[in-house]
């Protein structure tokens, strides 16, 4: 099956985006810009596309949801032994894509993804559904299983183990911390002249510095 796309296209008519919108901290835009996806109603405000490399050079992409927000970073959470985490083992260089299309928007972060201690993860892991709790015990992500009803018997067995208190924290699963070092904001324009400004970390001064790309 081949196809040609060429003439898919539309105009973005969102609203333009100047330097004098945006705030002085990346991370208090982010928010701004976060709080209008979420009002604005869309599906899923919080999906995040995750790239990783792993120890052979190979990128990947995968969809994760933003778990947390600070100045100290963007939060997730995964199975340690999952192909991501594999990758950021051997590379902790990561990118973060929020494809908010619906208001012609998208941010790009790039940083460093660093585990969070045990503590934080216990904490978020213990305020989980109690069936996401099992699920976490019950899979061993990213690796093969012969059929569904594998993992749906391992669910029940574990439902079985734990009936009679709370779900323990799996010493194989736990948060990450993306630390940003540039994150960009991307506004959709008219005739293709979109709005693109990056924020760049300055870590010997503790700054933040804006500048305007081209599109």
């Amino acid at each position: 099956m081949s196809g040609n796309f060429e003439g898919y296209r539309r105009e973005y008519t969102a609203g333009g985006l100047t330097a004098e919108d945006l705030e002085a901290s990346p991370i208090a835009q982010f928010e701004h810009w976060l709080e209008q996806a979420v009002k604005a109603g869309l599906s899923d405000p919080t999906a995040m596309s995750l790239s990783t490399i792993d120890s052979d050079g190979r990128p990947w992409q995968r969809i994760v949801l933003l778990k947390g927000l600070s100045d100290a970073g963007f939060v997730f959470y995964t199975n340690f032994g999952s192909d991501k985490a594999v990758a950021i083992a051997a590379n902790s260089n990561v990118s973060l894509l929020f494809p908010w299309n619906e208001l012609d928007r998208q941010v790009i972060v790039g940083g460093t993804a660093q585990r969070m201690s045990l503590a934080e993860s216990a904490t978020y892991f213990l305020s989980r559904p109690r069936e996401s709790q099992i699920a976490a015990w019950a899979s061993r992500q990213s690796r093969p299983i012969a059929k569904r009803a594998l993992l749906e018997a391992q669910v029940q067995k574990l439902r079985d183990k734990f009936a009679d208190g709370e779900v323990p924290v799996p010493d194989f699963w736990g948060g990450y911390r993306v630390k940003p070092e540039r994150i960009e904001f991307w506004q959709g324009g008219e005739h293709r002249l979109h709005d693109r400004f990056r924020y760049t970390k300055d870590d010997a001064a503790g700054t933040w510095c804006l500048s305007q790309l081209q599109p």
